[in-house]
């Protein structure tokens, strides 16, 4: 039987060649999946040791919970003192960091904005940083003076002795270049840049005068990390934590394979798909072929074949091609590791150098999904051709379903997709996170119950445009149709790969578009402000960036918006603390009840679904607590007048207060937006005024109404392009499921093609009865789809209404438009190779043929 089955695959290699591709593009994604997140992970990994490999203990400042979040409190310089006279200590040095970046020599940052990174130099005796290695100039020991990673220093065309504007969290400040380094930094070989200050300088800018965020320590010869650790903790501050270069190493990697795990699984996921999509053309393909070799597999029979032999000869068939297709995949699976990584470097998310990291759990998986699933997809059209009694498979080229067999496979479908569709309906009444849950159990089971169905739903649907074929394409078009129903299994198979994808692009469309334009809505409905400044890496913006603003000419109203963080009823709750005199100049917030300029007295406005959570109403009192930023301090419990309850939005948080309020409480202020109106709107003057005042600082985004728009919802049409990508495997292995369908269904209609040749038919009219019969299968797949998909984003998105103000369910008839016509395309596409191959046949040798 093996060498039977062997002999079977050499034999039919053209008709397995769309199963080869299936198998072989899903095994790529699996593998490039698992090979991509091991190399990053090692090389991460290996970053991490470089990072910590010369420092012994790392000693971290203490911190406290204010309204800002945890702020470091700082070690003082009498700290690194004693450290730097412990024992077994060789040396201790006391660090400070923050955002700090520079521009190139087209003024734009260079880095990625979280990786720009500022810090002290902090020389020994020998007035040397261990951390930075100088390739020329020294390291800045003056106020006026920086020095820059090498890197940076090429982007900017920066060299020792010039004038450098540095970006920080505040206007433009201008210092001396005094050299240039190189470091083993992370964030640094990660694409960002590294900015050097002499150590009062950057504690002026990221602490306070004389405190550092942490104190690194080496360890003199000999002397283990663990026992400079038990030297170091007695010395320290209240609060103050100090552990290994190690530890804090193996931490590191720890949240790295974390994160890398999230992403593995995401990825893997969609694999999944791909692959799923795949078995439906792998089932295709060996239920067509079991039905081509009828005779073959009952002669196999008469001479003494048992079933098992039988089912087993097409089992190993299936299981040779899984595994060729595998070694194929396989190694395309790390080309495509190999692609990702370099595409990352491209775009400027560099990750740290090393080696490709090839693990035997990323080969056995590989093998084992590409051959199992081969098997598993086959396994059903092993099983059918098992079943044929050998005298009825001589007398029959084709064994047709049972009236039986079909009825319970229609009825098992109905009650399956009922039920799903039952969950779907409860998830959405249920709402919130338990609904969506239950959307998802829902979803399978419906999807399921709809592939079982779709057989049964090809001869009606199909039968709708029979008339516009007949019409429209005269026989070519009525021969397509007829065609297209005539194996109601086999076109319902090919079409579920094709409705499988759509469903899910559909469903992701209708529900990104849907809340696109809820958050768009609301935006623009509650923002008056003309511009927005943040900061590009995220951080807080100083004060001195708010003054600034303010000066600028032609600003009529500038709004800082405080992240601020309230203890109510003995929860923490988000808030904005914000400048009551120009809150209403630059946010049009609609007010249900009391007054927004009750903020200036001291009182506090509350959000209407958060007042009507708790039961409130203006004018009542709400117990809150205060922490002020010292370490062990108290809270400060008070009670705050309710004098404003407004509509949700998504501008600001669900409680707002008065910046002069929490003052007392946060001495160092989030701000991470700053809102300003301007004299005559949006301008190109105005904008340059705005740059003007903050010095041209490459390290801040000056965002107009478009722009801020593109900031609220922008988010999510870079996640649904992320996933259109991701999902094109999956649509592309549903292509070649058309494909495949067409060219077997034309080997085995042959003789009928001779025939209509033979009576009249020309070649022009065989390619468009198949092209139209790909077209007819591709859109009935998607019509399918996106009925399906649509429903299942009207579910989720109403467990999403209630948090989402402006919330309405949009149907971008465009869009779906665009799918079923590319559905088109792809029929076109896929019948190219097919309809020529028909279109070519010899009349008299395919009348011939069995």
């Amino acid at each position: 039987m093996l060498r039977t089955a062997l002999r079977n695959v050499l034999a039919h290699k053209a008709r397995l060649l769309m199963t080869v591709l299936a198998v072989m593009l899903g095994v790529a994604f699996v593998s490039g999946t698992l090979v991509f997140t091991d190399t990053l992970g090692n090389a991460f990994r290996n970053q991490s040791a470089k990072d910590f490999g010369k420092t012994a203990v790392v000693v971290q400042s203490p911190t406290v919970d204010s309204g800002s979040g945890h702020s470091a409190t700082g070690l003082s310089a009498a700290t690194l003192a004693k450290i730097q006279g412990a024992a077994g200590v060789e040396n201790a040095s006391g660090r400070v960091s923050g955002f700090a970046g520079v521009a190139d020599t087209k003024g734009k940052l260079i880095g990625t904005g979280w990786a720009n990174k500022g810090a002290n130099f902090s020389p020994g005796k020998d007035g040397k940083d261990a951390a930075y290695d100088f390739t020329s100039g020294t390291g800045p020991t003056q106020a006026g003076q920086i020095a820059l990673d090498k890197e940076s220093a090429r982007k900017g065309e920066y060299t020792v002795g010039e004038t450098v504007r540095v970006a920080t969290n505040g206007p433009v400040r201008e210092f001396t270049l005094s050299g240039i380094f190189t470091t083993e930094d992370g964030e640094v070989n990660a694409g960002g840049s590294l900015v050097l200050f002499s150590t009062p300088v950057a504690q002026q800018l990221y602490l306070k005068p004389g405190l550092f965020h942490e104190i690194n320590v080496t360890a003199a010869a000999g002397v283990s990390d663990d026992a400079v650790l038990a030297d170091v903790k007695p010395l320290l501050p209240k609060g103050a934590e100090a552990e290994t270069g190690t530890a804090l190493a193996d931490e590191q990697a720890k949240a790295i394979e974390s994160g890398l795990g999230a992403l593995n699984t995401t990825l893997l996921v969609f694999a999944g798909i791909a692959l799923f999509v795949g078995v439906f053309l792998i089932a295709n393909t060996f239920t067509m072929l079991v039905a081509q070799r009828t005779k073959e597999l009952a002669l196999m029979r008469a001479v003494g074949a048992s079933r098992r032999q039988v089912k087993r000869s097409v089992i190993l068939e299936a299981g040779l091609v899984g595994a060729v297709a595998s070694v194929i995949g396989f190694g395309l699976g790390i080309g495509l590791a190999i692609g990702l990584k370099s595409g990352m470097d491209t775009f400027g998310a560099k990750i740290p150098a090393g080696p490709l990291q090839v693990e035997p759990l990323s080969v056995v998986a590989a093998f084992t999904v590409g051959v199992l699933i081969t098997i598993l997809a086959a396994w059903l059209p092993a099983r059918r051709a098992a079943k044929i009694p050998p005298v009825a498979a001589m007398s029959a080229v084709h064994a047709t379903a049972t009236t039986k067999s079909l009825v319970v496979r229609n009825s098992i479908g109905a009650l399956i997709t009922l039920a799903g569709a039952a969950g779907i309906v409860a998830g959405a009444a249920q709402g919130g996170e338990n609904g969506r849950m239950i959307i998802g159990g829902g979803a399978f089971f419906s999807l399921i119950g709809v592939i079982v169905l779709i057989p049964l739903l090809s001869r009606p649907m199909i039968a709708l445009i029979h008339p516009l074929l007949r019409k429209f394409f005269g026989v070519s078009g009525k021969l397509a149709g007829q065609n297209a129903v005539r194996n109601p299994r086999r076109t319902g198979a090919t079409a579920s790969a094709l409705a499988i994808g759509l469903t899910l692009v559909t469903g992701l469309t209708v529900l990104g578009v849907t809340l696109g334009q809820a958050i768009d809505r609301s935006t623009t409905s509650n923002i008056k402000a003309d511009y927005l400044v943040t900061m590009a890496s995220g951080d807080n913006l100083d004060r001195s960036a708010v003054t600034a603003l303010s000066k600028a000419k032609g600003a009529e109203a500038v709004s800082a918006q405080q992240a601020f963080f309230l203890t109510v009823k003995g929860e923490e709750r988000a808030a904005s603390a914000v400048d009551p005199a120009s809150l209403e100049q630059v946010f049009s917030l609609k007010t249900l009840e009391g007054s927004l300029k009750t903020l200036g007295d001291g009182q506090l406005a509350v959000a209407e679904k958060t007042a009507e959570k708790q039961g409130w109403k203006a004018g009542d009192t709400v117990p809150v607590s205060f922490t002020k930023e010292t370490v062990n301090a108290k809270p400060e419990h008070r009670k705050l007048t309710i004098g404003a309850i407004y509509e949700d939005n998504e501008v600001v948080s669900p409680y707002i207060l008065s910046q002069d309020l929490v003052a007392p409480y946060d001495t160092t202020p989030d701000i991470r937006e700053v809102w300003i109106a301007m004299d005559g709107g949006e301008t190109s003057a105005n904008e340059q005024a705005l740059v003007t005042a903050l010095g041209d600082n490459p390290g801040m985004n000056i965002m107009d109404k478009q722009d801020i728009r593109n900031l609220f919802g922008g988010m999510i049409n870079t996640l649904l392009n992320i996933m259109y990508g991701l999902l094109a495997m999956a649509l592309i292995i549903a292509v070649l499921g058309v494909v495949n369908t067409l060219a077997m269904s034309v080997f085995e209609r042959q003789q009928e093609i001779g025939m209509l040749r033979a009576i009249g038919l020309d070649r022009g009219k065989v390619k468009r009865m198949i092209r139209l019969e790909a077209v007819v299968i591709s859109l009935f797949g998607a019509v399918i789809g996106v009925a399906l998909g649509t429903f299942l984003a009207w579910a989720v998105g109403e467990t999403l209404k209630n948090s989402i103000p402006e919330y309405a369910l949009v149907i971008p008839w465009e869009r779906i438009g665009i799918f079923l016509l590319l559905a088109g395309v792809v029929g076109i596409l896929a019948s190219l190779w097919p309809a020529r191959s028909a279109a070519r046949l010899n009349m008299l040798t395919a009348i011939k043929t069995e």
